[in-house]
């Protein structure tokens, strides 16, 4: 099961779709005006339907404003579909978009081809708040915004973040993500996260914890 919200102004249209997708074993949050959306709890969406078209705000400028904080599928719903209008939506950070008037086999062939797309690339990725672990491409994320780490720094991460909330000693790093044969020692991984850090401080939070007398920790 998915967690989808939809936001539209149409109360009818908003109900149809709710309708129509918990069919398909989905959660559906529908909220019918923009001001209304608590932007802490975005994050825990699975996909994003939104109407172009709303009274304030207009999605256009509401996908803007959010890109940057969710990670998920992003689906206009719109009667707009002017070569420039699909150009804006795909600009600001759409995904895709289903035209009014719409089909409900469409809408739910959109929205799950979405979702599965989705699932399959969540399976190469770690995400953990705002920072997202590419494990396929070895690259890390906070955000929209690629964190260049060496590859020593993003072994430490990747090695953290799998194992987070769980407490390891430098010397367990040592071993866990170099070897044995490693020729790092103890203040190689200090400078490591050290220096991860410093590229990270302009984040909302660290997530490297320091435990004193025993370690580190990734505590997000």
């Amino acid at each position: 099961m998915s967690k989808i919200l939809a936001l539209d102004d149409d109360i009818q249209i908003l109900s149809i779709i709710k309708k129509a997708l918990e069919n398909d074993k989905h959660s559906v949050d529908i909220l019918d005006n923009i001001e209304k959306v608590n932007k802490g709890n975005l994050s825990k969406y699975d996909l994003i339907l939104l109407d172009v078209m709303m009274p304030g705000t207009n999605g256009f400028s509401f996908c803007k404003e959010i890109r940057n904080i969710v990670d998920c599928p992003i689906l206009f719903i719109t009667a707009k579909a002017m070569d420039e209008d699909l150009t804006e939506g795909f600009a600001v950070g759409a995904d895709d978009y289903i035209k009014k008037p719409f089909s409900l086999a469409e809408l739910r062939a959109r929205v799950n081809a979405h979702i599965r797309r989705e699932k399959r690339e969540y399976h190469n990725r770690i995400i953990s708040g705002n920072y997202i672990l590419d494990i396929s491409e070895k690259i890390f994320f906070y955000k929209n915004e690629q964190i260049k780490l060496t590859k020593s720094e993003y072994e430490i991460c990747e090695f953290l973040l799998k194992n987070k909330g769980q407490v390891f000693s430098l010397e367990q790093i040592i071993e866990k993500v170099f070897g044995f044969n490693s020729e790092s020692d103890c203040s190689a991984i200090r400078e490591h996260i050290k220096n991860i850090r410093a590229k990270l401080k302009h984040c909302d939070k660290q997530p490297i914890e320091t435990v004193w007398g025993i370690g580190y920790k990734w505590n997000l």
